[in-house]
């Protein structure tokens, strides 16, 4: 098969279950990405040609699209969690003139499921104008538009697993209560792969959902039944979407900034208008809303969870990108070493099972306490967890922290995600001795910002010395049970 597929936003939700699809279909695939170090986990790596760029440029959008055929536009419209309509339609303007530029045939854009005739938040009315912009340009576009995904590590899996496993009394603002029509994440896939077969969807728009028509109280009701929960609804006649987005954000791994265009977008009935979808692919039957939970939690409980919301970089501290820790210079440093008479494996095993339902084996009460605190204060907090209880990649968030380097055996280092005052890495690390044993660092960096970062670092440096004493003791500890295991 020789159509080569150029797939944009791989790191994120969509994108990182859709390249391994078109693998197994036998499409050769390029990646399109501006941190190649957050593909470095995902299985399929080494299957794929990667080719860095920034999409605002457009002589590197030319480069990655040569000899491309088809071209998939998954690049998110949030950024820090942010929405940014002014870069999101340069984005696209490149993109639409690179295209035409490097011949290529056409490109699938994954857009959104409302009236674009309603009154949209800035976000969704953002998302329409980017599917505007593609169209205007000379290459053919397939636009597929799509409400709610429901899937293991889809935001609004997540919004719904956690806000009904925690609150025995669902208080209901009238966003609950407007009809929305979810899709399954591997229904959106099997769309997205079979357009490329189906030159009659070339320049269409496609409206896709599930087989089930139903409000947010409602998935939240069916949630309940699939896990056997009793839970009651009370109304409210207001719509509240900002400070909804905040009560979730505390009680669920989403933060508010991910939460709050899903909330808005509930505003407006989301639903399909039209049989195109069931037209041009008779062979995909979408499967309800029930069946789909059933899935999902089948995925969460095996830990088989693909991709996660929170593999986007939507964080409190806006869209950066991570910081390579390559000088110490201005540091504050608290680093702290233990020689263990093991081999590296177990060791490195050992500190790369911390967080997620494991925790941080010394004193987890204290970073429950900080997750808390960081959550009241409009952070990511700690219940974001891990996408996996043992395996770790490079790009993924970890409760309050993002992975930022991983390599194996030898090293993982992690970046805060929570608010603080400056730039605050955790670095653990085992080195092979000659005499067989294995040197466990385990180094806190922190980068403080003002007057305020020195104070923060010096007043919780014993509490924070304390806590890390004890954490590398645990860390040895497990290390032992696992060589023995």
């Amino acid at each position: 098969m020789s159509k080569h597929i150029l797939v944009t936003g791989a790191t994120g939700y969509i994108g990182g279950r859709l390249v391994p699809r078109l693998l197994e279909a036998g499409y050769p695939v390029r990646c399109f990405v501006r941190d190649p170090e957050r593909l470095r986990g995902f299985p399929w790596r080494e299957k794929v040609e990667i080719v860095q760029g920034d999409a605002l440029d457009r002589q590197s959008l030319l480069d990655a699209m040569q000899g491309i055929t088809t071209a998939y536009y998954l690049i998110h419209g949030m950024q820090g969690g942010r929405v940014d309509a002014e870069r999101d339609l340069r984005v696209a303007e490149n993109f639409a003139s690179a295209a035409e530029t490097a011949g290529v045939q056409r490109i699938i854009y994954f857009g959104e499921l409302v009236d674009p005739s309603d009154d949209l938040s800035p976000y969704l009315r953002s998302r329409h104008e980017t599917g505007r912009i593609l169209r205007q340009g000379r290459v053919p576009v397939t636009e597929f538009r799509a409400g709610m995904v429901v899937g293991s590590g889809s935001a609004l899996f997540e919004m719904v697993r956690y806000t009904a496993e925690r609150q025995p009394v669902f208080i209901c603002p009238k966003w609950f209560f407007s009809m929305a029509q979810p899709i399954a994440i591997r229904n959106v896939l099997d769309y997205l792969v079979a357009a490329l077969k189906n030159p009659q969807s070339s320049g269409s728009l496609i409206e896709i959902g599930g087989a089930t028509r139903l409000t947010y109280a409602e998935m939240l009701l069916a949630y309940s039944h699939e896990r056997g929960l009793k839970r009651l609804l009370v109304r409210l006649p207001w719509y509240t979407p900002r400070l909804s987005a905040y009560w979730v954000h505390l009680l669920t791994p989403v933060h508010w900034r991910v939460l709050l265009p899903l909330i808005e977008g509930l505003h407006n009935e989301s639903v399909v208008r039209d049989e195109q979808a069931r037209k041009l692919f008779p062979e995909i039957q979408p499967m309800d809303y029930q069946t789909a939970v059933h899935l999902a939690l089948g995925r969460v409980a095996n830990d088989d969870v693909e991709t996660s919301w929170s593999d986007a970089l939507v964080v409190s501290q806006g869209d950066n990108r991570p910081v390579m820790l390559t000088t110490t210079e201005g540091m504050m440093i608290e680093r702290r070493r233990l020689v263990l008479d093991l081999p590296p494996e177990p060791v490195f095993r050992a500190y790369t099972g911390l967080g997620g339902e494991r925790g941080w084996l010394y004193l987890n009460w204290t970073w429950v306490v900080r997750g808390w605190m960081d959550k009241l204060i409009g952070g990511v907090g700690l219940r974001r967890g891990r996408r996996h209880l043992d395996d770790i990649r490079v790009g993924e968030a970890l409760d309050f922290w993002r992975v930022e380097a991983v390599e194996p055996n030898r090293l993982i280092r992690l970046r805060a995600e929570m608010k603080v005052p400056g730039k605050a890495w955790l670095e653990f690390r085992s080195e092979s001795q000659p005499d067989g044993k294995t040197l466990l660092t385990q180094t806190a960096y922190f980068a403080a910002r003002g007057l305020a970062g020195f104070l923060y670092w010096y007043l919780l440096y014993p509490i924070h010395g304390f806590i890390f004493s004890g954490m590398i003791r645990k860390i040895a500890e497990r290390a032992g049970s696992l060589a023995q295991s």
